[in-house]
C-alpha cells in the first residue's frame, strides 16, 4: 500500500478556528473525507469530516482501537490537549469485553434514574440560580446559569449534599484554567471531592449513581468507581453546558423561537435539535487508532496513527447526504452524541436536563432578550468543544414578592441522603 504525499495540516485550535470553525472544516474537506488536522501545537491527527465515513469508523471495532497508550509518547506532557487524550482505565479508552464491562455499569445505573426525578431536580437547581439574578434585570447565561446548573445536577445524582456543588464547580474551573497553579489547585480540589464522595457512599448507600456503581454486579474496584464518576463529569459537564447555552442563543436570536417564549410557535426541543445539528457541543473527539495500516476513504493511515471524528463537520457535511436540513428538527441522526458502541450512554438524560433548564428559564423570564447583537457573540473551546464565551441578556426584573413562590410536593429524587428531597417550587408567574 503506497502512501500519498501528506497534506498540510489544518489548524483547528486558536482564535481563528474558534471564530470560524466552518472555514477549518471546508479546508479539511479539500483533502477528502479524511484530512490532516493540528489539534494543538505539534500534535497532528487524521480528522474524519464526512458523515458516512464517521458512521463507518464509529461502528467498526475490528479495525479501530480506542487505546491511546501507544501514542502517548508523541504528545508533549504540557500540551493543552493532553487531558483529553491521556489514557485512563475508563470506557473512553477501552475495547472489546473491557469496554462492555465498564459501559454496562454506566448504562445500567443511568437506567435506574427516574426521568421525573431528574426533571424535578433540574427545576429545583434552576430555581436556585434564577433567584440569584431574577431581580437584576440582566444576566450572563453562560457564567451564571449554563456553567453552574449541570454540576449542581451531577453533584446530586452522585449522591452528595448541595453544599458540595460549589466545590465541584471550583475544582473543574481550576482544571481548565491556563494558569498552572490554578490547574494544580483544581486537580487537588477534585481529588478531595472524589475522596469525600467515595467515603460517604461506602459508609451509606443511597439512591444515586455512585452507590449503583459500587454495588453493580460487575464488581468495580474503588478506582474503577471513581473513574466512572470522572467519565460522567468529563463527558457530560462541558457538552451539557454548551448545549444549554447554544440552544438559548439560538432561541434568543431567531424570531421563530423568540415568539415561542410567549406564543409557543416552535418548541424547545426543536431548538435543541437544531443546536445539536449545527453547533455540536462536542465538536471533535472519538479518538481511534487502526490496528493495522488501512486505506480509509482514500486516506492511507498507518497502524497506530491517531484518527478523530469531527461531529461538527460530519453533521454539516454536504457530500454524504445526511438528513436534509429542512427536516432535521426532531431527527436524531446527528452525531453530536457519537454513534456505535461508544455512543453517549446518557444521551436521554442530557437532553432531559437541557430541556428542563431552558423551560424553567423561559417560565421565569418570558421577555428575556440578548443584550448584544447575535453577531457579536464569541466562541471558544478549541479543538474539542464549541463553547459560547458569554451570553449577555436583559429582562424585566422580578419583584421580590415574585420569588416567594409556593412549594409543591416532589417525588423522592435521587440522593445520597436518607432524607427526602426538598420540594420543587412551581414556576414564577410571568
Amino acid at each position: 500500500m503506497t502512501a500519498t504525499p501528506p497534506a498540510t495540516p489544518v489548524r483547528i485550535h486558536g482564535p481563528e478556528h474558534d471564530a470560524d470553525p466552518r472555514r477549518s472544516y471546508e479546508l479539511l474537506r479539500l483533502q477528502g473525507p479524511v484530512g490532516l488536522a493540528e489539534i494543538s501545537p505539534g500534535v497532528v491527527v487524521h480528522l474524519v469530516t464526512d458523515y458516512r465515513a464517521a458512521l463507518d469508523l464509529l461502528h467498526d471495532t475490528d479495525t479501530w482501537s480506542k487505546d491511546t497508550r501507544p501514542w502517548m509518547d508523541q504528545v508533549p506532557q504540557d500540551s493543552p490537549i493532553m487531558p483529553h487524550v491521556q489514557w485512563r482505565p475508563s470506557l473512553f479508552f477501552a475495547d472489546g469485553t473491557q469496554h462492555a464491562h465498564l459501559r454496562s455499569v454506566i448504562t445500567d445505573s443511568f437506567s435506574l434514574l427516574d426521568p421525573h426525578d431528574v426533571r424535578d431536580l433540574t427545576f429545583r437547581y434552576a430555581d436556585t440560580l434564577l433567584e440569584r439574578f431574577a431581580r437584576d434585570g440582566e444576566v450572563d447565561l453562560v457564567a451564571q446559569y449554563a456553567k453552574q446548573l449541570p454540576l449542581m445536577v451531577f453533584n446530586a445524582l452522585f449522591g452528595m449534599p448541595d453544599e458540595y456543588a460549589p466545590r465541584l464547580l471550583k475544582a473543574l474551573s481550576g482544571m481548565v484554567s491556563s494558569d498552572p497553579e490554578q490547574m494544580a489547585e483544581g486537580a487537588q480540589s477534585l481529588n478531595e471531592y472524589l475522596t469525600s464522595l467515595y467515603a460517604a457512599k461506602v459508609q451509606q448507600r443511597g439512591h444515586d449513581l455512585t452507590s449503583w456503581f459500587i454495588d453493580h454486579p460487575n464488581g468495580l474496584t474503588p478506582e474503577d468507581v471513581l473513574q466512572q464518576v470522572i467519565i460522567v463529569l468529563g463527558a457530560g459537564n462541558e457538552p451539557l453546558t454548551n448545549l444549554i447555552a447554544s440552544t438559548l442563543a439560538r432561541m434568543l436570536s431567531d424570531d421563530r423561537y423568540f415568539g415561542s417564549l410567549t406564543t409557543g410557535s416552535l418548541p424547545i426541543q426543536h431548538a435543541i435539535d437544531e443546536a445539536l445539528w449545527n453547533d455540536s457541543p462536542l465538536a471533535n473527539y472519538s479518538l481511534h487508532f487502526p490496528r493495522y495500516e488501512v486505506e480509509f476513504y482514500g486516506a492511507v493511515i498507518p497502524a497506530g496513527a491517531p484518527v478523530m471524528v469531527s461531529y461538527a463537520a460530519a453533521n454539516s457535511c454536504p457530500h454524504s447526504n445526511p438528513p436534509n436540513q429542512d427536516h432535521r428538527s426532531g431527527n436524531k441522526a446527528h452525531l453530536a452524541f457519537a454513534a456505535g458502541p461508544h455512543a453517549c450512554p446518557a444521551r436521554s438524560t442530557a437532553v432531559l436536563v437541557a430541556t428542563a433548564a431552558i423551560e424553567r428559564l423561559t417560565a421565569y423570564l418570558p421577555d428575556i432578550k440578548l443584550a448584544v447583537p447575535a453577531a457579536e457573540l464569541t466562541y471558544g473551546g478549541g479543538p474539542i468543544y464549541r463553547s459560547l464565551t458569554a451570553l449577555p441578556t436583559r429582562f424585566t426584573p422580578l419583584h421580590p414578592a415574585q420569588t416567594r413562590h409556593h412549594e409543591s410536593p416532589s417525588r423522592q429524587r435521587t440522593s445520597g441522603s436518607s432524607k427526602p428531597a426538598a420540594p420543587v417550587p412551581d414556576p414564577l408567574p410571568a
